[in-house]
């Protein structure tokens, strides 16, 4: 059975809805945060990097939510959730899947830190306000009219994407994209999304809901 440890109000409750789209048993190790809002020390027994998530699994054990997400998918999940390997289709996936946290995260968190540590001063606060502006529009742009990233198909990169969008959406970033917010509301309706949350708990810390 697939062990996830999943840390509260983190990226690790996308592995939890992944489990359950997937309709995967599993343990589930719920690790709370520090009052200083990090990782506990015992991560670090799990994996060096010390944080969430984590999925042990035979033996093997996985960091890093694409790698973990495209681990259940084409191991347990028969590849159902991106488009079939080879394809043009699964390049565009796959560019999304490396982009939410590859590129887009950065600009999204600044905001975030920003906000609980007084605002970004000069340079800094330039580039993040640029960089934003562009990430979320980029998103918006890609998400269109939907249902969801590859038009008609839910995948993987959905719900990589989703965590990041509940980040901004607390901090009241999605107001001029009506297209996001639906988009929101869209995975926030899939069962396996309800079963994730009502198991790992809300993803946005209630101090940071707007």
């Amino acid at each position: 059975m697939i062990t996830l440890h999943h840390l509260v109000y983190s990226r690790s409750t996308r592995i939890i809805w992944a489990l359950e789209e997937f309709g995967l048993p599993y343990e589930l190790v719920v690790h709370q945060r520090l009052p200083s809002f990090r990782a506990p020390p015992e991560l670090a027994a799990v994996h060096p990097l010390g944080k969430a998530p984590v999925i042990v699994d035979n033996g093997l054990t996985i960091a890093e939510s694409a790698a973990i997400l495209s681990y259940l998918n084409d191991r347990y999940g028969d590849g159902r959730l991106a488009p079939p390997a080879g394809s043009d289709a699964r390049v565009i996936h796959d560019e999304w899947l490396h982009y939410v946290e590859g590129s887009a995260a950065l600009p999204v968190m600044l905001n975030l830190i920003g906000g609980v540590t007084g605002g970004l001063q000069g340079a800094m606060a330039a580039f993040a306000e640029s960089e934003l502006a562009k990430t979320i529009g980029y998103i918006a742009q890609g998400v269109g009219d939907g249902p969801w990233l590859m038009g008609d198909q839910f995948t993987i990169a959905d719900i990589h994407l989703a965590y990041l969008l509940e980040l901004a959406e607390s901090a009241g970033l999605l107001a001029d994209h009506a297209n996001l917010r639906a988009y929101v509301e869209r995975f926030r309706a899939r069962p396996a999304y309800q079963k994730a949350i009502s198991a790992g708990g809300p993803v946005v810390y209630p101090r940071q809901a707007s």
